[in-house]
């Protein structure tokens, strides 16, 4: 937000999925748009898929033009944020007074918004494991209007289920990797083959089909052909491989004669 605003808060209150709270934003609140300036958006893989294509770019492109690489707080694990404008309101380069240019492509966060979301382990469909909060700012005045929500409607209305279940691979190996001992760190190496294969997809198709990667691997020859034109197909391939690198969970059958990809020490 603006730096002479008030700095939003966390609500310290754990919400589950049936919690209900009001919350409505539209053009016609006084605050429209400000909740997009001066944030940080850390942009999930599937986010990164959805804009590139809505802007027509490769992921390449897009990483080098919209985003700002950052290591993970207590992970060692690349991510990258949203690059503002530089501006007075360190403004998203996609809003305008008059709403988003990108809205039926928004990233994860904004779906979010005003809610935040966070894991506590990485059990597979255990919803007990995850609570939500609100991320109270002082000038958002959308909890004023008299729309009544649960959890669970406002994920659905924002599509925000859809983006979560994409994404839940990259979110189990951030959460695994945060459990790992702080002193165990992760090569360099390591570090930008998850980059790579989380948010660069177009780098991470090149690796898989124009490398030996496929004659490292025993792959099922019907995934091999989803992948190279389904490019949901090919992020969840290159989730499971990396559980699989970095913690030796799932089943990746090499070929005999071929070394183990590099691992997380």
């Amino acid at each position: 937000m603006n730096t002479n605003e008030p700095k939003a808060h966390i609500q310290p209150v754990r919400l589950g999925l049936d919690s209900r709270f009001r919350f409505r934003c539209h053009k016609d609140v006084a605050c429209f748009t400000k909740c997009c300036r001066g944030i940080n958006i850390v942009l999930t893989p599937y986010d990164i898929i959805r804009l590139k294509n809505r802007l027509g770019l490769s992921s390449t492109e897009f990483l080098a033009l919209y985003t700002v690489p950052q290591l993970f707080e207590k992970t060692d694990l690349p991510v990258v944020t949203l690059k503002l404008l530089d501006d007075e309101a360190s403004s998203c380069p996609f809003v305008r007074e008059d709403g988003c240019l990108v809205y039926q492509d928004r990233p994860t966060t904004c779906r979010y918004y005003p809610l935040g979301v966070a894991s506590l382990s990485h059990k597979e469909g255990a919803d007990d494991d995850s609570f939500f909060f609100f991320v109270n700012e002082p000038h958002c005045l959308g909890f004023e209007e008299k729309k009544e929500w649960t959890i669970r409607e406002w994920r659905t209305d924002q599509g925000v289920d859809i983006h979560d279940e994409i994404n839940a691979g990259w979110t189990d190996l951030v959460v695994r990797k945060r459990s790992f001992p702080p002193n165990i760190k992760l090569t360099e190496k390591t570090k930008r083959m998850f980059f790579t294969t989380c948010y660069d997809i177009d780098q991470f198709k090149q690796f898989v089909f124009e490398s030996t990667f496929l004659e490292r691997y025993e792959i099922d020859p019907a995934e091999v052909e989803k992948m190279r034109t389904d490019e949901l197909a090919l992020l969840e391939f290159g989730f499971r491989w990396l559980i699989w690198v970095l913690f030796k969970i799932g089943e990746f059958k090499q070929k005999q004669g071929n070394p183990t990809p590099a691992d997380a020490s």
